[in-house]
């Protein structure tokens, strides 16, 4: 293997953690506590919001 294409996989590697840290990751927590957040209000519209008993 000659020291332009290591050079060039070195990069790409780079560049695709970059990408999975910065973009993918953070992009992903959003959406599975969004997602929680969404099951947790459609719950709530039907069993109705937490408390003691009404009675």
């Amino acid at each position: 293997m000659d020291t332009g294409t290591g050079q060039r996989g070195k990069r790409r590697e780079l560049l695709l953690f970059l990408f999975i840290t910065v973009v993918l990751f953070p992009l992903l927590s959003v959406m599975i506590v969004g997602g929680y957040g969404f099951a947790v209000w459609v719950y709530q519209m039907f069993a109705g919001p937490p408390g003691p008993p009404a009675g």
